[in-house]
C-alpha cells in the first residue's frame, strides 16, 4: 500500500468526518433512553436500592447483629421501628437485608468488572489475531465450559473456605465465557474496517490496535451485556450462599438472608419474603436497564 492510499484510509475513517461530536452523541444516547419509561423507571428504582443498601444503614443506625429481646421473631410493623420485622434472635431485619444487598452489590459488581475486563481482552485478542491462536484460545473457551461449575465452586470453598474474595473470583473464573465469545465475534468484524486497516498501514502494533481502536468500539455492546450478565452474577452468589457455600457470618447476602428464611417459611415467612423481594426487584430492574441501553445504542433508532 503507498503512502497516499495509507492517508486517504485515514483522513476517511477520522472522527470530524464521520462521527457527530462526543457531546451529541451522549445527548442522542439519553434522549432514546428517556423514551424507554421502563428503562427509566428500573434505572431509578435500582439507584434508589443501591442508595438504600450503602447508606440506609448508616441513616438507621442499627448494627445488623444487635439484638433487640423485647422484640424477638417479631413480623413486619411499623410501631418499634422495626418495617421488617424481627428474626429469632431479635435481629432487625431491614438493617440485614440492607447489609446483604450491600454484599450481594458487591459481588456483582466487582464479578461483573473482572469477567468483562478479561472477557473482552481474551475475545478482541483471539477475533483479531484470527488463525491457530483464535481456534486455540476459543477451544480453551469450548473446555471451560464442559468444567461442571457447582463442581468447581465447591471444591474452592471446602479448600480455601467461604471468603468474600474467593466468592467473587469463583464466580468471575466461569462468568466472563460469554462475554469473551460476544467480543470475539464483534472483533472479527471490526477488524476489516477501514481504521484498522488504516492503523496497520501506518505500521501500529497488533496489541496496540486491539487496545486503543477495536476494544473502544465494542464499548456498545460490552455495556449492554453486562447489564445482562450482572443479574446472573447477583443470582449465582444467591444460590452458593443458598446453598452454603457462599459468603459466611457475620457476613451476610440476599441468598444467606432467602437460605434461612427458607428453613422457618412456616413459622416466619417474612425473613423469607422481604430479602427475595429486594433480590427480584434488583434483577428486574437491571434487566429493564440493560433493555433500555441496547435499544438506545441500536444503531437502528438513531435519527
Amino acid at each position: 500500500m503507498t503512502l497516499s492510499s495509507s492517508s486517504d484510509l485515514t483522513a476517511s475513517s477520522a472522527p470530524s468526518d464521520r462521527c457527530p461530536p462526543a457531546s451529541d452523541s451522549a445527548r442522542s444516547l439519553i434522549v432514546r433512553f428517556a423514551r424507554n419509561r421502563t428503562a427509566l423507571a428500573g434505572a431509578a428504582l435500582l439507584a434508589l436500592v443501591v442508595l438504600a443498601c450503602f447508606a440506609g444503614p448508616l441513616w438507621l443506625g442499627r448494627d445488623p447483629a444487635q439484638s433487640d429481646w423485647t422484640a424477638l421473631s417479631l413480623p413486619p410493623t411499623l410501631q418499634g421501628g422495626h418495617w421488617f420485622g424481627t428474626d429469632e434472635l431479635g435481629r432487625d431485619l431491614l438493617v440485614r437485608t440492607l447489609i446483604g444487598g450491600r454484599v450481594s452489590l458487591e459481588v456483582g459488581s466487582l464479578g461483573t468488572l473482572a469477567a468483562c475486563v478479561f472477557g473482552v481482552a481474551y475475545g478482541a485478542c483471539a477475533g483479531y489475531f484470527g488463525g491457530r491462536i483464535d481456534a486455540a484460545m476459543m477451544r480453551i473457551v469450548d473446555i471451560m465450559y464442559a468444567i461442571p461449575y457447582m463442581l468447581i465452586a465447591i471444591l474452592m470453598m471446602t479448600l480455601f473456605g467461604r471468603a468474600f474474595y474467593l466468592v467473587v473470583l469463583t464466580i468471575a473464573a466461569f462468568s466472563w465465557l460469554d462475554m469473551a465469545r460476544v467480543v470475539r465475534g464483534q472483533t472479527l468484524s471490526l477488524r476489516t474496517r477501514e481504521f484498522v486497516d488504516a492503523a496497520k498501514a501506518m505500521g501500529v502494533a497488533g496489541p496496540v490496535i486491539v487496545a486503543r481502536h477495536i476494544v473502544p468500539n465494542l464499548a456498545g455492546v460490552v455495556i449492554v451485556y453486562a447489564t445482562v450478565m450482572a443479574p446472573g452474577i447477583v443470582l449465582t452468589e444467591s444460590v452458593l450462599s443458598f446453598l452454603g457455600l457462599g459468603v459466611q457470618e457475620p457476613m451476610t447476602s440476599w441468598g444467606v438472608l432467602i437460605e434461612d428464611g427458607a428453613q422457618k417459611l412456616e413459622a416466619m415467612p417474612w425473613l423469607l419474603l422481604c430479602p427475595a423481594v429486594m433480590l427480584c426487584s434488583t434483577l428486574y430492574c437491571v434487566g429493564f436497564l440493560g433493555d433500555g441501553l441496547r435499544d438506545a445504542l441500536d444503531p437502528k433508532e438513531r435519527s
